[in-house]
């Protein structure tokens, strides 16, 4: 099908009543509540207290995040003519003009002394929103599942944890402000944000169909029987 204005205006309404908006609500929720406690208590806060923050905030964007492919109606509109991926990158460009605005707040919310290098601690928030989309694309296209998003969650949290406890200190992908590592730690997070943008590339064609075995009398050679 040909993609023209007028029908991704057509597209973009029942997409953007489908988005799961209590679970990516909730995410950004928590993750504004997050960068909002230096100005909510009277604690002082510097760079790498604030880094944490950061990182938790970003965390909890991306497990709402995880949900944005979640359709119930996945076996329904598996039968219309638009593709999946015109479907699927509709909804992400329908959400990354707010994922835009909420990071931005964020950052805003972190008072200007106790901020992070910005371009580093962006990089890491990038990463992190492409490796859920990603697998969440994944996950649409190599199973037959219709809301795997709290799966999904479930997974990143576990995975996310894991990592910041037994990946190498020289890796630097958990490094604080100010760390020898923290340089380093970003040229990882780079290559950890290509290789996610390449998962989620691969992930857009049509899901993956199981090929069934048919037996046919080719396959099954001449037949032996003799009359009677």
């Amino acid at each position: 099908m040909r993609v023209t204005p007028g029908l991704l205006g057509q597209l973009a309404r029942p997409v953007l009543r489908a988005l799961p908006r209590r679970a990516l609500g909730a995410g950004a929720a928590a993750g504004l509540l997050l960068a909002a406690l230096p100005r909510l208590t009277s604690a002082d806060f510097d760079p790498r207290s604030a880094t944490l923050l950061l990182r938790g905030a970003v965390l909890a964007f991306t497990l709402g995040l995880t949900f944005l492919l979640d359709d119930p109606a996945r076996q329904v509109t598996a039968a219309v003519p638009t593709r999946r991926i015109l479907r699927t990158a509709l909804r992400t460009a329908l959400v990354a003009p707010l994922a835009a605005l909420w990071w931005t707040a964020v950052v805003l919310l972190i008072p200007a002394q106790a901020r992070p290098p910005i371009g580093d601690i962006t990089l890491e928030a990038a990463a992190a929103v492409v490796v859920a989309l990603a697998a969440s694309a994944a996950s649409i296209r190599l199973t037959d599942e219709a809301e795997p998003g709290q799966r999904l969650a479930i997974a990143l949290l576990a995975t996310s944890m894991a990592a910041a406890l037994l990946l190498p200190a020289e890796w630097g992908l958990f490094a604080l402000p100010k760390d020898k590592w923290w340089a380093a730690g970003h040229d990882h997070w780079a290559f950890v944000l290509a290789g996610a943008v390449l998962v989620w590339a691969a992930s857009g064609p049509e899901p993956v169909r199981r090929r069934r075995l048919r037996l046919t009398p080719s396959r099954l050679g001449p037949s032996r029987l003799t009359p009677s």
